[in-house]
């Protein structure tokens, strides 16, 4: 049976990018909440397919599972907790530093949107994407960070970490 270990060669690189993920997403809700909750301003437009709005979201990406509950509340907070430590302790066992990038950004993501849930009991969405009459659903940096994460990990499975001799 392996040893449980909670510190690895690259954890100073995950902390350090779990911290600076949280920390900038957290600024960037702030001034959201700030500068939309109950001043009725307008959208803010930075380019013709991208807004600023305030969006407050119960439920996980794309606003699936949505929670009406405290127990929803807390469930989805619970998850978050549970999926944190699991990030964290894989992150003790990288071999590589393009992995341990990569759950350093899907751990702050977990970690922000985990704070929202517990501070605000919901999670704080405020980047609007749309093309015309497209219109993709409302996030965060936390989201990006977590999609960017899983998608180099699963790059990092398919086609980077391959063994070339293992190929047949």
């Amino acid at each position: 049976m392996k040893k449980l270990k909670f510190w690895g060669s690259y954890s100073s690189l995950v902390l350090f990018l779990a911290s600076a993920g949280l920390i900038v997403d957290q600024l960037a809700k702030f001034w959201a909440v700030g500068h939309f909750s109950g001043t009725g301003a307008s959208p803010i437009s930075v380019g013709p397919f991208l807004d600023l709005v305030l969006v407050w979201n119960k439920g996980v990406s794309y606003g699936l599972f949505q929670q009406t509950t405290e127990i929803g509340r807390w469930g989805l907070a619970a998850f978050t907790v549970v999926a944190s430590i699991f990030i964290w302790l894989w992150s003790t066992r990288v071999t590589k530093r393009s992995e341990a990038l990569c759950l350093g950004l899907i751990l702050s993501g977990a970690l922000s949107n985990g704070f929202d849930r517990l501070y605000y009991g919901q999670v704080v969405d405020y980047v609007y994407f749309h093309v015309g009459e497209f219109s993709w659903y409302v996030f965060n940096l936390a989201d990006a960070w977590i999609v960017l994460g899983a998608a180099g990990l699963l790059l990092e499975s398919l086609f980077i970490g391959r063994n070339k001799d293992s190929r047949p």
